[in-house]
């Protein structure tokens, strides 16, 4: 077991794996917990937000974890499994800390903090000891300077005030994937997470939104300029759009719509036409449409863009002009797997699987998912009466609407 460091800055924290005594990996950190009292000199840390199985956050005691180092945190294994839920005398180091302007006693130095330190007092207690900020920048300078000071030498940490900021806690979310997060983003106070928002740039926002539940985007979508909502939905993919869309009040949704891109907006209101249970109704817009005469070579160009998932990247669709949705009449798909196969120079068409029917629009979640499975596809197209390709339905799309309601948010609260 490695040997715990005498002092542990809490930013450093996040993301790392939590093991337990066997050594498996039982989530990773998210947040640091702690109370502020006045009559303490140094508050006290009482426990971690972890990141466990299914993006459910729990509480870990400090009382549980037996070890920590710059790689991995080590804990008894003994953790209540319960939803965490701040409590009103507590607060997140990580999630409302960072950002707060303050100002150090000794030297009236101003800045807002970037980092938090903890260490382990000789009660074995863990205290928060020091306080990492950054100046405001000065004339030429492009970022101010930094300082790491006493706890106890730190103005404006106790209590909260308007106007935080939240450019360093969106830095330390930037390596996470979009739905750690939005589980991270969830769990923030409501004024915190409005900060948060006003803060990211649009794409990562529709990102971060496609992943809460139904609730919160709608909360955070009406906090927002109506000319700032457009802007975000037509970066979130057409199908979550016309989800989110249809769950504001029919004015708004109106409004917003007239506001979006006109080709982004068609997109979603052709969506909006079908059943929300339906193929229709989840499909996706927007997959990976080639001409009869495109190669492999090109193919496999395409399934390379980063912004496309697995699902999405898994088929090629072979269609007739025009090449969007809704084509001319789709003559066939291909398989990634079977294009890694081929030489470059091959044209797609020669590959085609056209063995398979074709999901309709008006198709049922049952339909959907007994079609995936009897063809083992992690995809399927979506076609109309004429055989015209209008998007396509990935497994991902299908189980966000066989899963209850509300799963990404059960069980609130902590014994």
């Amino acid at each position: 077991m490695s040997t715990t460091p005498t002092r542990v800055f809490a930013a450093r924290l996040a993301g790392l794996p939590v093991f337990d005594p066997q050594g498996d990996q039982v989530g990773k950190v998210r947040d640091v917990v702690v109370v502020l009292r006045a009559e303490v000199r140094q508050p006290r840390v009482v426990g971690l937000v972890i990141e466990v199985f299914g993006r459910r956050q729990i509480f870990a005691p400090m009382t549980r974890v037996t070890a920590i180092d710059s790689g991995q945190v080590m804990t008894t294994g003994l953790l209540n499994m319960r939803r965490f839920e701040l409590r009103t005398t507590e607060t997140l180091v990580i999630g409302q800390m960072l950002d707060r302007k303050v100002r150090v006693k000794s030297s009236g130095v101003e800045g807002v903090v970037f980092d938090v330190a903890m260490e382990q007092a000789r009660t074995r207690d863990w205290v928060l000891s020091r306080v990492a900020l950054q100046e405001g920048s000065k004339g030429f300078r492009r970022r101010g300077q930094t300082h790491v000071v006493e706890w106890d030498d730190v103005e404006g940490l106790a209590r909260r005030e308007a106007g935080q900021g939240a450019t360093h806690l969106i830095a330390s979310l930037a390596d996470l994937k979009a739905a750690d997060a939005a589980n991270v983003i969830h769990a923030l106070p409501r004024d915190r997470r409005s900060e948060v928002v006003a803060a990211m740039d649009d794409e990562r926002l529709a990102e971060v939104i496609e992943e809460l539940p139904e609730e919160d985007q709608v909360e955070i979508l009406e906090h927002l300029s109506h000319e700032r909502a457009a802007d975000v939905l037509e970066e979130m993919s057409p199908d979550d759009a016309a989800d989110l869309i249809n769950d504001l009040p029919p004015e708004t949704a109106a409004h917003l719509l007239e506001l979006m891109e006109p080709a982004e907006a068609e997109d979603v209101r052709r969506l909006m036409e079908y059943g929300e249970e339906t193929a229709g109704g989840m499909m996706t817009p927007e997959p990976v449409i080639l001409p009869p005469d495109a190669t492999v070579a090109e193919a496999l160009a395409r399934v390379r863009n980063e912004d496309l998932t697995p699902s999405l990247a898994a088929l090629v669709y072979v269609c007739r002009p025009p090449m969007e949705t809704p084509t001319g009449k789709l003559l066939g798909i291909a398989h990634i797997q079977r294009l890694l196969r081929e030489p470059p120079s091959e044209l797609v068409a020669g590959v085609l699987d056209t063995s398979i029917d074709y999901l309709h629009a008006d198709a049922s979640l049952e339909d959907v998912a007994v079609f995936l499975a009897t063809y083992n596809l992690v995809a399927a197209p979506v076609v109309d009466d004429e055989g015209r390709l209008l998007g396509t339905v990935t497994v991902d799309d299908l189980l966000d609407h066989l899963l209850p309601e509300g799963w990404r948010d059960r069980k609130p609260g902590r014994g």
